[in-house]
């Protein structure tokens, strides 16, 4: 059996949308990212948030902005997102 015969996807990388939750820290990011899963007893869709820790080396996210961020390597213990674009400004 050849690479050939495997179906491999090189490149892609998760891609997620949140909010920037906090913005204190230097070239760095929170973003809280909300995810609706349904319970699987209960049949109720539940809301889980994920803290995600994002580099954002322009400064250019704020609290309250709609990101989106992209996996990356690990930039630090926490760090392995990245800021890619913002989606919308807070108001």
């Amino acid at each position: 059996m050849s690479l050939d015969d495997v179906d491999v996807k090189h490149g892609t990388r998760k891609v997620r949308e949140g909010t920037v939750i906090s913005d204190a820290m230097t070239d760095t990011v929170i973003v809280a990212v909300i995810e609706r899963v349904r319970h699987p007893r209960y049949r109720k869709t539940v809301q889980r948030t994920k803290k995600l820790y994002a580099h954002d080396s322009k400064f250019e996210a704020r609290m309250g902005d709609t990101v989106r961020v992209e996996e990356t390597r690990p930039l630090s213990k926490l760090k392995r997102w990245r800021v890619i674009e913002i989606v919308e400004r807070a108001r």
